[in-house]
């Protein structure tokens, strides 16, 4: 009988939320049954529907926070529609375990009620949220201490963690005193079969004759702020030949917009929100350097972002600050800001690859074959497909122990009966 999978995400629809729509594909193609659980957006507003054979939910999603009060407002109605939902799909199509992906780290709760059904849980850990909250408002106030008790709790729901670097891998061992077995590390690369360089368009660099490409969630925490005041800087140099173009939505994209407004830069970095795929792309393959200006915080050093590994397979050379995680995914593939350095040092580094071809050409070379021979999402399906095997065999056990317990039961019972008898 097919095992049943309930995979829930609160922070973007599915299938737009790339890695959770590969993991889904690749658990419906190992022979599991998968239903998602997600919030409507842009483009993804029906409630039901079934793509690649995975059963897809949307619920409502309140109005997107950018204040502590209005996260915290948000996430709450988000918990109670999710549950309404859960409830409505394991008495409609069953589950075996669910598979709950973070941000926010509160879908444990949801979890918990089904554990004592037998349903497993597993923690796909994308975000490391009392490091996300530090790096958005830096303060241990009251909702910061709110986000560690939240962590703590999901790492005690947990049958098994999935994360995607060993950063997280450590934080799980040591901060969630988990077991080394029990977590797995699912690497977040793209999808090659999908994801690869297309024919650039000239009209993306707006008659310049360079382009920088970033793509990402448009908040405090990318350093937006700064790929502005960089592209101002490179501007202001005399540099009329770079426009800067940022794909991607989220909170901060109205600030940011109204940021390049005000300085008078609409002629020299455009963001462009959200696109389609094939807008991405066209993007992407256009650009002559991309960049992750992601500001120098612990939450940065240990997170991977997708986009470098994006970056990476289409062969883009990449300016970063020097973080643990981001270097080790790009390695020669970027040069590197030393973490105390600014605007001035982040824009001489992508003028430099601007007017070096040939190293853009050696270091875009180096990026693909590493997505190609390490960090496509192909590398991680098996540690998914062992984070699944893992939680599943601990199903088996338990339903062992507890058959075992009323088989003792039920010859206690036995006995029982005997002696009244006699």
């Amino acid at each position: 009988m097919k095992k049943k999978i309930l995979i829930i995400v609160e922070n973007l629809p599915v299938p737009f939320d790339g890695r959770v729509w590969k993991e889904a594909v690749a658990l419906q193609r190992q022979g599991y049954s998968v239903s998602v659980l997600s919030p409507k957006g842009k483009g993804y507003v029906k409630g039901h529907e079934v793509l690649a054979g995975v059963h897809i939910y949307r619920h409502p999603m309140p109005k997107e926070g950018n204040t502590p009060l209005g996260y915290l407002r948000e996430y709450v109605i988000a918990l109670c529609l999710e549950f309404l939902y859960a409830c409505f799909i394991f008495f409609t199509r069953g589950f075996d375990v669910i598979q709950a992906c973070n941000p926010p780290d509160d879908i444990c709760l949801i979890a918990w009620p089904f554990k004592l059904l037998g349903v497993k849980f597993i923690f796909d850990h994308h975000d490391a949220n009392p490091e996300l909250y530090l790096s958005k408002y830096g303060r241990k106030d009251l909702l910061y201490k709110i986000q560690v008790w939240l962590e703590q709790l999901t790492y005690r729901c947990s049958d098994v963690v999935m994360v995607t670097n060993n950063s997280y891998k450590n934080l799980a061992v040591t901060r969630g005193g988990l077991d080394p077995q029990d977590v797995f590390v699912v690497r977040n690369g793209p999808d090659l079969s999908v994801f690869n360089l297309v024919s650039s368009n000239p009209a993306r660099k707006h008659g310049k004759k360079y382009l920088v490409g970033y793509v990402g969630t448009m908040s405090v925490q990318e350093g937006l702020d700064l790929l502005i005041d960089v592209a101002a800087h490179v501007r202001n140099i005399g540099r009329l030949d770079v426009h800067f173009t940022c794909v991607g939505g989220g909170p901060g994209l109205a600030g940011l917009r109204k940021m390049v407004a005000d300085k008078g830069l609409e002629e020299t970095i455009t963001f462009a929100g959200r696109v389609s795929d094939e807008e991405l792309l066209e993007t992407l393959s256009t650009a002559d350097v991309c960049v992750n200006p992601d500001k120098p915080c612990r939450m940065n050093d240990i997170s991977t972002m997708i986009k470098i590994m994006e970056y990476m397979a289409l062969s883009k050379p990449i300016v970063q600050f020097d973080l643990k995680e981001g270097k080790y995914s790009a390695q020669q593939s970027a040069l590197y800001v030393d973490p105390s350095g600014g605007v001035a040092e982040f824009a001489a580094k992508i003028l430099w690859l601007l007017d070096n071809p040939l190293e853009r050409d050696r270091m875009g070379r180096f990026g693909r074959k590493r997505v190609e021979e390490k960090l496509a999402w192909e590398y991680s399906v098996a540690n998914l497909l062992a984070a699944y095997e893992r939680a599943l065999e601990r199903h088996k056990v338990s339903r062992k122990a507890r058959d075992a317990e009323l088989g003792s039961s039920n010859c206690v019972l036995s006995g029982a009966e005997k002696i009244s008898r006699n």
